[in-house]
């Protein structure tokens, strides 16, 4: 049960960094994008629910069949297949990043300004959003060390040199995991996006307008009614 949740509970952040992609692109612009801002999520999403199905039923059939004294080979199997799964599908996310970025400094290098949304100029301006932008990788490149990590670990068996190095465990999985929540814990979107999504409130300017017009018109109504005065 320990190498079960040990397994899976990084794909759940990894569904976090997903979803958090489609808000960048939103931010930037999503003509800088090669797919839509939707797209990253409903894609990204399933493939990592997949991959935590099979880790999760592969590590408890390899639980079992290790407390029942039984080979435990065919879980472990299930469980590498779910994980190499999730290596794939971070590496395209990570490629799909990094073509975003050159794909948005190659259109600001030949349209300045105009090639980013006009909308969130405060937002990509703030110093809390950068700094997530900074947090959001490292966070991403920590999740994909520990699970190409834990393929090659789990690739060995369950006898192998890696599952009996406890430095390298603690480095490779416990470090990289607790890098990659802290990171993303003190730099959270709902902290880092805020600035870009409060707007200046418009109504007393509105409203003032709307009364002296009404205060101008009721005078205007009463000379109209009191031709004498």
């Amino acid at each position: 049960m320990q190498i079960c949740c040990l397994t899976i509970a990084p794909a759940f952040l990894a569904a976090d960094i997903y979803l958090t992609l489609s808000r960048i692109v939103v931010t930037f612009g999503p003509e800088n994008s090669r797919i839509k801002p939707l797209s990253y999520p409903r894609f990204f999403i399933p493939c990592d629910i997949l991959s935590l199905i099979f880790q999760a039923l592969g590590g408890g059939m390899a639980s079992a069949a290790s407390h029942s004294n039984k080979n435990p080979e065919t879980g472990n199997h299930i469980m590498i297949t779910g994980l190499a799964f999730q290596v794939f599908t971070l590496l395209v996310f990570m490629l799909l990043c990094v073509d975003f970025v050159v794909r948005t400094v190659v259109r600001m290098n030949r349209m300045g300004e105009a090639a980013l949304d006009p909308t969130h100029v405060t937002l990509r301006r703030s110093m809390k959003f950068r700094v997530f932008l900074v947090a959001l990788t490292l966070s991403t490149i920590c999740i994909f060390i520990r699970s190409v990590f834990r393929v090659v670990e789990l690739g060995e068996g369950w006898d192998g040199a890696l599952i009996k190095n406890q430095t390298l465990f603690v480095v490779l999985e416990g470090v990289m995991v607790t890098i990659a929540v802290l990171v993303l814990n003190a730099f959270y979107p709902g902290l880092c996006f805020r600035e870009g999504y409060i707007k200046k409130p418009k109504i007393e300017k509105r409203s003032g307008g709307r009364r002296f017009w009404q205060r101008t018109s009721g005078k205007a109504g009463n000379e109209k009614d009191n031709p004498t005065q």
